[in-house]
């Protein structure tokens, strides 16, 4: 998968996610106040590994969501 592939499907991954969050408020208040989103794919088993040169600031609690 390309990167432009891979930063379009995050970004309707994210959408898909938002939508979901308004439909759901409940799972809204589930989420811790600061942590990283991050997408799995369903048909792996461990969390996809990402070239990143940046760290953010905070140490951030992860928040995986399965991609269906």
């Amino acid at each position: 998968m390309t990167h432009k592939e891979t930063v379009q499907r995050n970004i309707g991954l994210t959408f898909d996610f938002v939508s979901y969050l308004h439909d759901n408020p409940n799972e809204l208040d589930k989420l811790p106040d600061n942590f990283m989103l991050e997408f799995k794919e369903k048909d792996f088993s461990e969390v996809e590994l990402r070239q990143r040169t940046m760290t953010p600031a905070k140490k951030m609690e992860k928040k995986y969501v399965r991609a269906q």
